[in-house]
């Protein structure tokens, strides 16, 4: 049997192991894809952690990691979108296809979703099946590294692209690396002024090289305050929040005008108590909860941005390793010294 190295959470508990493990099998609707690169997302960290989210999702052994690029390699008998050569990533969430979402043109949030890398085995390996309807045929212009972090880029497109920014001002709380990509998207969709709120200063030194106006730091100022003063006291058009963290989302309701537009992305680790009178109701907000990207038209719009280069996304990649220092690249990122890492199965040198 032909087996492949990958990283497997193989019993429940912190850290993950380097394994081989036999090379995924593929069904009659599925295709094998060499993987060349695979970013790590926050996701897979909490998996690394196994935190309470992680030991509900995740049933070990599993291979983890969804963020990825390679070249198609096998296809499956009744396969006809794809073909061996094809240079592809993924929509991460596989739709069932059957449900009431699926059959009404809303996939993205089938009622039956399964997540590669969490409900399936996923991109930290060599190769990966996937479904042929996940394959998402990818531009060669496009650099391995930066193709591989398209999913996560098309979570930041769609949150921000959920209204229309031209003209408007634009308030982004948490620079994780989709909140700094959603500055570069919101700056190339034509918003105003873009307010940036951070506390890690790690983090904020890179939201002016993605087009932020102001960058605020709300352990020593107020962002509300600020934002008011900078908007005549009317607030910002729209607010996007990236953090989930209690207090973003309250300064962030406050620092919208009047009927502007609320994006929410990031997720709460614990229920939020707001205003809803104060804050929500009586200002006659619009309101946007995110998941994830549309299927498939956010991934044209992602694939529009890249390759026309309205939308680079290179600064964010700061960090480069094979497959194996995968210990290593997860440090980093639960000490906050990096911003998006990528991992290649393959030596690059």
């Amino acid at each position: 049997m032909e087996t492949m190295k990958a990283i497997l959470k193989a019993v429940p508990g912190p850290g993950a192991s380097l394994n081989r493990v036999p090379v995924p099998k593929v069904g009659p609707h599925d295709v094998l894809v060499k993987i060349k690169a695979v970013g790590i997302c926050g996701t897979d960290v909490h998996i690394y952690k196994w935190d309470e989210w992680a030991a509900h999702a995740v049933k070990p052994p599993r291979i983890f990691g969804h963020e990825f690029v390679g070249e198609v390699v096998e296809i499956g008998r009744d396969v006809t979108m794809v073909k061996p050569g094809d240079y592809v990533s993924a929509e991460t969430h596989i739709a069932c296809g059957k449900c009431y979402y699926c059959r009404t043109g809303q996939k993205h949030i089938c009622q039956n979703v399964k997540i590669l890398g969490v409900d399936v085995d996923g991109a930290y390996a060599e190769y990966i099946s996937i479904p042929e309807e996940n394959a998402w045929k990818t531009d060669r212009s496009i650099p391995p590294e930066v193709a591989a972090i398209q999913e996560p880029f098309g979570n930041a497109v769609h949150a921000t692209l959920a209204t229309d920014l031209a003209g408007k001002t634009v308030s982004i709380f948490g620079l994780g690396p989709i909140g700094l990509m959603s500055i570069a998207v919101a700056r190339a969709a034509g918003a105003s002024t873009i307010f940036a709120v951070e506390p890690s200063e790690y983090r904020r030194s890179f939201a002016e090289k993605m087009g932020a106006d102001f960058v605020i730091n709300p352990l020593e100022m107020d962002p509300v305050e600020f934002i008011l003063d900078n908007t005549h006291g009317l607030g910002v058009d729209v607010f996007i929040e990236m953090s989930g963290a209690p207090q973003a989302i309250d300064q962030g309701l406050k620092s919208v005008r009047k009927n502007g537009f609320v994006s929410l992305l990031g997720i709460p680790s614990k229920p939020v108590t707001i205003d809803l009178a104060e804050d929500i109701v009586f200002k006659y907000l619009n309101i946007k909860g995110i998941n994830g990207r549309l299927m498939f038209k956010t991934w044209y719009q992602v694939q529009e941005l890249l390759t026309s280069g309205k939308v680079d996304i290179r600064p964010l990649i700061t960090h480069t390793f094979p497959l194996e220092k995968f210990d290593e690249a997860m440090h980093l990122l639960l000490d906050k010294k990096a911003v998006k890492i990528v991992l290649y199965p393959e030596s690059t040198e």
